[in-house]
């Protein structure tokens, strides 16, 4: 009987008519997609005899959007899908290919998600300064756990027995490079490395691994073909990463110098890309998002804990401005460098780190850029297709025939007013239409 239904799936034939399309780069004029189970199989063709005909109504038709940062969850890529955030990319956790056969087997209600597996990082070093360790597992994860069915809650203790059984130790060239190796083996997508000192996250003196060994694990990386992500949040490491041969920089530095033309232009030298999670350096600044966090279109879709998550800060530096980040940011954009969405929301509902929350921190996060100066179709290209282009995921982020159909159905424009993006008509995941309630 299951082989039935996925036959039938496979031939199911679905046409979204009368929508305005935005495919990734730009406002195209066709006005219909045709989708045969999990692929667009035509934009601006002919409805195929027999298919079932949705009106949008002149709604806004997008690509999934892709969150380029974060740590998640169950419960985090069931919220992601929510919102129309078809692709997590975590950078730091449970959800390389191992992972995921564990804990997401026969899951169907939420994102689809890689994962570097575990960063790169010094004993003691980030992430260690923001949670407990006193090697149980955090009050704040047992209360997420009970949301879970038996079996999600099984996978998920299993995958965090597995990670936790031995902590990685990287404190030599030949342990960064042995690290690099069991991420891969993993099924590790890409690999992280922490650059952080602790200044901006009301820790200053953590340890970080010297240039050698930072630099002996990207070599490492690079020898199997995987991309580079680095958590750095001051000019100076982002530098230092640069330097090291890094992909991408997975945070925007908040300091600004008479040097930032230099850093500018040796990142887009580099042909790095940037992920500069404005939403979190609006948090570690001491700017809740509570006018996210109130907005009814968001409100209706989180949990009373991500809503007062939302409605806090991590508040470690707030003598920084957003202002920087935004001359930053857009010095990287003029200069050509790619920019990506991200958001770096942590996986569960954790006090300290507040102003995120999956899926709806990825439109606050395209708001922030439109109020740096991207303009809208700028910032809904950084959600979609420059994403999808920069981590290789050549079948999603863009509406055209052959590709994933990862779809958001908005009210409204949000290619002139971005805010529209959060009016969320229906969300499709491989051409199944999802709860979005």
């Amino acid at each position: 009987m299951t082989n039935e239904k996925q036959i039938l799936s496979s031939e199911k034939i679905t046409a979204i008519t009368n929508a305005c399309i935005f495919d990734g780069e730009n406002v195209i004029d066709a006005r219909t997609i045709v989708i045969k189970g999990e692929q667009i199989i035509s934009v601006g063709g002919d409805i195929p005899a027999g298919a079932t005909v949705i009106d949008a109504e002149n709604a806004t038709l997008l690509p999934g959007l892709i969150d380029a940062h974060v740590h998640t969850s169950i419960g985090g890529l069931r919220d992601a899908l929510k919102f129309g955030v078809t692709t997590e990319l975590e950078l730091n956790g449970d959800f390389t290919k191992r992972g995921r056969e564990i804990q997401l087997k026969n899951l169907h209600d939420i994102a689809d998600v890689r994962s570097a597996g575990n960063a790169v990082t010094a004993p003691g070093g980030h992430p260690d300064e923001l949670l407990p360790d006193d090697g149980e597992i955090p009050e704040f994860v047992m209360k997420e756990l009970q949301k879970l069915s038996e079996e999600e809650r099984e996978a998920m203790l299993a995958a965090y027995a597995h990670d936790h059984e031995e902590v990685p130790q990287v404190t030599t060239i030949e342990e960064a490079i042995k690290h690099v190796r069991t991420q891969v083996g993993n099924g590790a997508d890409y690999i992280k490395i922490m650059i952080e000192e602790g200044t901006v996250m009301g820790a200053p003196g953590l340890p970080v691994l010297s240039d050698d060994i930072l630099k002996a694990a990207v070599d490492e990386a690079h020898k199997f073909n995987k991309q580079v992500i680095a958590h750095v949040l001051t000019a100076r490491s982002s530098q230092t990463a640069i330097d090291l041969g890094v992909d991408g920089l997975g945070h925007l530095f908040m300091d600004r110098s008479g040097s930032t033309p230099e850093l500018v232009q040796s990142i887009a030298d580099a042909g790095a890309f940037v992920i500069p999670c404005l939403v979190l350096n609006a948090s570690i600044i001491g700017n809740s998002a509570s006018e996210l966090a109130d907005d009814p279109r968001v409100h209706s879709k989180l949990s009373p804990e991500w809503i007062d998550i939302l409605n806090s800060s991590f508040n470690t530096f707030p003598q920084g401005s957003m202002e920087n980040s935004f001359k930053n940011l857009m010095d990287l954009h003029r200069a050509g460098v790619d920019i990506l969405v991200g958001t770096d929301v942590s996986p569960v509902p954790v006090p300290q780190l507040g102003g995120l929350a999956h899926g709806a921190s990825v439109h606050h996060e395209m708001q922030l850029l439109v109020k740096a100066g991207f303009t809208p179709l700028e910032a809904l290209r950084s959600a979609t297709s420059t994403t999808a282009r920069r981590f290789e995921l050549h079948d999603r982020g863009r509406i055209a025939e052959g590709t994933r159909a990862d779809l958001v159905l908005v009210d409204g424009d949000p290619t002139t007013k971005i805010s529209d993006s959060l009016s969320i008509k229906a969300v499709w995941l491989k051409g199944v239409q999802q709860p979005i309630g």
